[in-house]
């Protein structure tokens, strides 16, 4: 099932680098499909709908995945960001 919580798990491993853009933007597709096609009641189903709906057309000009965008998704769900500055290895 797509959550809120899911939702930001993947928004958060993107900006971590943990996942590539084409990977969120595939990742974020089947999820709009999933929620869309689900009976279940889904708190947040329509935030979700827009924010899955935006970042699955992110391989598009007209619908940047920058950290500015993705941190508005992200305070929408609830999460505030902080960043932490990790030293390369």
């Amino acid at each position: 099932m797509i959550t809120q919580e899911r939702v930001v798990e993947k928004i958060l491993d993107y900006l971590n680098g943990h996942i590539d853009r084409y990977m969120l933007v595939y990742w974020a597709e089947d999820a709009l499909f999933a929620l869309s096609e689900s009976d279940y009641d889904v708190p947040g189903e329509k935030t979700l709908m827009e924010v899955l709906g935006y970042i699955g057309a992110g391989d598009s000009a007209g619908f940047p995945l920058t950290w500015d965008v993705l941190s508005a998704f992200l305070a929408q769900l609830g999460v505030t960001v902080r960043v932490v500055a990790v030293p390369a290895a």
